[in-house]
């Protein structure tokens, strides 16, 4: 099946069997919000004029998630960089409309239950691994030296900046994943939107530790 980037990051941020994230909240939705911008980046739908997002071409793509985001941009984007749509894009309810996008196509499973009885929680182990599996065979070939494409470039270096790939690929060379991370493949555009997405993590756990700090 087809998969969109965040989809694929998505799929490697959780771990197979329990189904449970593989990184904080705080890492993990800035990365799917930069993955939606890039991807409409690579699918030419959108660039950078200047330093500001802007449409370059607005016909749908076919897909919700994109085409409700290349909707706002033609909408609202006037004069907004690439920072301002992470932060705008990124949400618990993105996450989860994707995580339940892949349920309804079979790769993951949703299974619900309660914490002590009480609080509710979801899992979301995977029910079609050769899915992922297929993600981890591409990846792993760019990181063995092959020349990267634009999508399996874009995964890598959010992966990386969201400081999933040492979880996820423990074993490839850390030199090889930052050589991909701030290779040249990557249009500027998609260059600015990964820079945000990390930024935009940062500030996400930097706000929480000063609370957690101030509450102590």
């Amino acid at each position: 099946m087809t998969v969109t980037i965040a989809e694929e990051f998505l799929l490697l941020a959780y771990s197979e069997d329990e189904g449970r994230q593989l990184i904080s909240t705080m890492q993990l939705d800035p990365a799917l919000a930069g993955a939606i911008l890039a991807e409409l980046v690579i699918a030419g739908r959108v660039e950078l004029s200047g330093k500001k997002v802007t449409i370059k071409d607005p016909a749908p793509l076919g897909d919700d998630e994109l085409d409700a985001t290349l909707a706002r941009i033609a909408e609202y984007g006037k004069n907004r960089d690439a920072s301002w749509w992470v932060q705008r894009l990124q949400s618990g309810k993105l996450r989860g409309r994707l995580l339940s996008r892949l349920a309804r196509a079979g790769v993951l499973n949703e299974e619900r239950g309660k914490v002590l009885g009480i609080f509710p929680t979801t899992r979301w182990p995977e029910a079609h691994p050769g899915v992922e599996a297929d993600i981890r065979e591409r990846v792993s070939a760019v990181l063995a030296g092959a020349e990267p494409d634009a999508r399996t470039g874009v995964l890598i270096a959010i992966t990386h900046a969201a400081k999933l790939d040492r979880k996820v690929f423990p074993a490839e060379s850390r030199a090889r994943v930052k050589e991909i991370a701030k290779g040249d493949w990557a249009a500027n555009a998609v260059a600015q939107t990964i820079k945000a997405m990390a930024a935009a993590g940062a500030i996400a756990a930097t706000g929480a530790a000063v609370t957690i700090s101030a509450g102590s």
